[in-house]
């Protein structure tokens, strides 16, 4: 997977991949004190260009907030980062993983003497599921394991350790021969994906859940949710259920990393006729379309990577200062 990289952005300086290294001793490493984000560069007509990158940076800062730690360069300066490390390797098109993490100081559970890091990776990734998935679906099975509650730790937030609830999901449904997993709140209710938001499809509305289902609200979530409305598709948020998904006549994943990918059949049930349905389709195509630049009405989503650096002005910089 990493085979093609050659740089990595540690606190403000590009370095070798081989020499991106932290000590055994850093609190992240132990209780997971860190937090991230997942964007994708796709390659379009005009060049590289970044996915709601704005979004990104937004949650990213956010989540930090969340865990009391402060980002110590502004969001132009990771954009910057960002830009410079895809032309440095010469993608075209790429996932990018911002990480913002607790150092080396104290291995006791109170954090807030350790230094805070910030590191960049990048490196070419096709769809989380597979390709070939984005036409033909997946097949998921309901996790055993359950969705924390936002009162367990906050759900909002896309932190390092909270994934380790994800990785259970994720691990068991691969165990039994599936794809993917999904999970229930704590109320039964269906959650989200291992990694993904869902939306169901029923009487030509689509249904998706929020915030008070203990979900994560991706980037990808929202960009869907504005595209069918564009596109005359009655959108209803609220709780879903087993029985929604069992009955539904079409659903589908959204996420960075996923993307848009349908779900075919869940624990072996098809969902409708098992294949990749007609709102589906065209959700998916005018997804691709906006964010690789083919479609000049959502260009406010794109952060074009310009092919020659392009030095910080200082105008930028006093304007904004240090989030």
């Amino acid at each position: 997977m990493f085979e093609e990289c050659q740089w990595v952005w540690m606190d403000g300086e590009i370095v070798p991949w081989r020499e991106a290294t932290v000590h055994v001793s850093v609190h992240a490493l132990h209780y997971g004190t860190g937090v991230f984000e997942g964007i994708r560069c796709y390659e379009a007509a005009q060049g590289p260009v970044l996915f709601c990158l704005d979004a990104h940076l937004e949650r990213f800062y956010a989540s930090a907030s969340v865990y009391g730690m402060r980002i110590p360069f502004a969001r132009h300066e990771l954009a910057y980062a960002i830009c410079e490390l895809i032309r440095r390797h010469g993608f075209t098109s790429c996932y990018v993983r911002p990480i913002c993490y607790r150092g080396s100081r104290t291995l006791g559970l109170l954090p807030d003497k350790c230094p805070i890091h910030v590191s960049i990776l990048i490196w070419p990734w096709g769809s989380y599921l597979g390709n070939a998935a984005l036409q033909d679906g997946v097949n998921v099975t309901i996790s055993s394991w359950t969705k924390f509650h936002s009162r367990m730790m906050p759900t909002a937030a896309k932190a390092c350790g909270q994934y380790l609830n994800s990785i259970l999901a994720a691990r068991e449904a691969f165990h039994e021969g599936y794809d993917e997993a999904l999970l229930l709140d704590t109320n039964g209710h269906i959650c989200e994906g291992s990694g993904e938001n869902i939306f169901l499809v029923k009487n030509k509305t689509l249904l998706t859940n929020d915030e008070r289902h203990s979900i994560l609200l991706g980037v990808t979530r929202n960009a869907v949710i504005t595209l069918a409305r564009d596109l005359g598709i009655a959108v209803e948020v609220r709780a879903l259920t087993v029985k929604d998904v069992h009955s539904a006549e079409e659903a589908f994943f959204t996420g960075t990393a996923v993307e848009l990918t349908p779900i075919r059949a869940v624990d072996g049930r098809p969902i409708g006729q098992g294949i990749r349905g007609p709102i589906t389709e065209s959700l998916q195509c005018r997804f691709f379309d906006a964010a690789s630049g083919n479609d000049p009405i959502y260009k406010g989503w794109l952060h074009p990577v310009p092919a020659a650096a392009k030095p910080l002005r200082p105008e930028l910089v006093a304007a904004e200062g240090a989030d």
